[in-house]
């Protein structure tokens, strides 16, 4: 529940806004982006902190927002954690950009910044540059991926030293 009561904090302390440098991807398709993603790499944040074997599930709502569920492994209390939000597009569908909730009227900024022609990885991230994650249809990526994935979030001026590679081959 940690996960879940950390999210707020995120929330909170966000907006629907684009950092500098950033542009949301055009030809957004959030029918190809629905499914199961694998968080492979983030920045550190509390509400993810100890967490490995991290995922990402989307499914689209009645209303045309999509459901989100993110889901980790808490190391240290050897259980779960889960959150469930929704999301919306702030402009448009067809860009990659839409606001997310996990509690209440709060939302932050979802800002999908480069995607793979097959939609086989994303890079997200958020109101300002302190959020980043690499999300991958597969639990494991290769080096040519994390290499472009390090460079272009350095040319986009993120803490790359800070990155955090989540363990997904871990038996939890």
């Amino acid at each position: 529940m940690r996960y879940l009561s950390c999210v707020l904090v995120f929330l909170l302390s966000g907006c629907v806004g684009i950092p500098n440098g950033i542009k949301p991807v055009d030809d957004f398709d959030i029918n190809r982006y629905l499914g199961k993603w694998y968080e492979i790499a983030r920045l550190d944040h509390s509400f993810e902190r100890g967490l490995e074997a991290i995922s990402a599930e989307y499914s689209l709502k009645d209303d045309g927002g999509v459901n989100v569920v993110n889901r980790g492994f808490n190391v240290e209390e050897k259980e779960w954690d889960e959150a469930k939000g929704k999301a919306y597009f702030v402009n448009d569908e067809n860009t990659g950009h839409l606001k997310v909730s996990f509690f209440g009227p709060f939302y932050g900024s979802y800002i999908v910044f480069e995607l793979g022609d097959d939609y086989e990885y994303s890079m997200i991230t958020s109101s300002d540059k302190s959020y980043l994650w690499l999300l991958s249809r597969t639990a494991e990526i290769d080096t040519a991926l994390k290499q472009h994935f390090i460079k272009t979030i350095t040319d986009l001026g993120f803490d790359h030293g800070s990155l955090i590679f989540v363990d997904q081959t871990a038996n939890f």
